[in-house]
C-alpha cells in the first residue's frame, strides 16, 4: 500500500530535509516516527528537498507500506512520535503510480522578508530580515521578467545536480504588508539555491543597486557570478505541491495564501 503524507516544519533546528549520516534532518524524525506506528522500518520520497534552515508548509511524501492502519494513526498517531516542529497535516492512500516529486507539475514557494532598520526578534529564524528601505514597485516590475521559460543558470548554486538549468516560471510576485516583504514563485520545478538567489537579485534592484531590466539581463547572460549573493534560509517556505486532480490529494492553497 503506498500513503501520501502533507508536511508543515520549521526547518530552522535542522540540517535540512534529506537524511544524512549525522541525522539532524526532517526526513529521519519522520522515518523514526513512521516506523513507530508501522512497527518496521519506513522510507519516505518527497516532492522537493529543502536545505537546512528552510521552512515548509506544503511538502509532499509517499512510503510503501504493508502495515494496515487507519489514515488517522498516519496523522495523529505519528504526530505523537514528531517533535513539535514537525507535523503531518493529512493522509491519503495513493496508487502505486503516484510519485511524490515526479508527478508532481509544479511547486511553490514563498519568501518572507523584514524590511525595517531594526533586526527582527519574533520573526528571528522564519523570515529573513533587509535594514536598507526597498521599493517595491521596482522589485514587483523586476519579477515580471522572471515569468516563461528560461535558462536560470545565474541564479543557480554551483552544486546544482539539475539536469536542465531551463525552467518555467509560472509565478514571481511582489508584495508589502508592513514591514514584511513577501515573495511567491511557481514553477514546474526549482534549482539547487533558485529562489534565494531570486530574492537576492530583487532586493539588489529594490535598494537601486540595479535598475528592474537587470533581471533580464542576467538570464540572458547565464552567468551565477553576476547575479546577487544568496540570501539566507530563514524566510523561505515550500508552499505548495502541484498535482494532477485524479490523484485526490488535498489542495495546498490555502497554506499558500493563508501563510502569514
Amino acid at each position: 500500500m503506498r500513503v501520501a503524507l502533507g508536511i508543515e516544519y520549521d526547518g530552522s533546528s535542522y540540517r535540512g530535509y534529506q537524511e544524512q549520516p549525522g541525522g539532524q534532518t526532517i526526513q529521519d524524525e519522520l522515518q523514526r516516527a513512521l516506523a513507530k506506528i508501522a512497527a518496521t522500518p519506513v522510507n519516505v520520497v518527497c516532492a522537493g528537498r529543502t536545505d537546512a534552515g528552510v521552512h515548509a508548509t506544503g511538502q509532499v511524501v509517499h512510503f510503501d507500506t504493508e502495515a494496515r492502519r487507519p489514515m488517522t494513526a498516519w496523522v495523529r498517531g505519528v504526530n505523537t512520535f514528531l517533535p513539535p516542529d514537525i507535523a503531518i497535516r493529512w493522509a491519503r492512500v495513493v496508487p502505486d503510480a503516484f510519485h511524490a516529486r515526479f508527478s508532481a507539475f509544479g511547486r511553490s514557494y514563498r519568501y518572507l522578508l523584514i524590511n525595517r532598520p531594526q533586526r527582527p526578534g519574533v520573526w528571528n529564524g522564519r523570515a529573513g530580515w533587509y535594514h536598507h528601505p526597498l521599493d517595491v514597485s521596482r522589485m514587483r516590475e523586476a519579477a515580471g521578467l522572471l515569468l516563461g521559460e528560461h535558462d536560470f543558470s545565474a541564479f543557480r548554486a554551483a552544486d546544482c545536480q539539475a539536469k536542465s538549468p531551463v525552467k518555467l516560471m509560472r509565478r514571481a510576485e511582489v508584495k508589502r504588508l508592513g514591514d514584511l516583504v513577501v515573495f511567491d514563485f511557481e514553477a514546474g520545478a526549482f534549482l539547487h539555491h533558485m529562489v534565494r538567489n531570486l530574492v537576492g537579485s530583487l532586493v539588489y534592484v529594490g535598494q537601486g543597486k540595479q535598475p528592474p531590466g537587470w533581471v533580464a539581463e542576467l538570464l540572458l547572460k547565464a552567468d551565477r557570478r553576476l547575479a546577487a549573493p544568496t540570501f539566507s534560509p530563514a524566510g523561505l517556505y515550500l508552499v505548495g505541491v502541484h498535482y494532477e486532480p485524479h490523484w485526490g490529494l488535498p489542495s495546498n492553497e490555502g497554506a499558500v495564501e493563508t501563510l502569514f
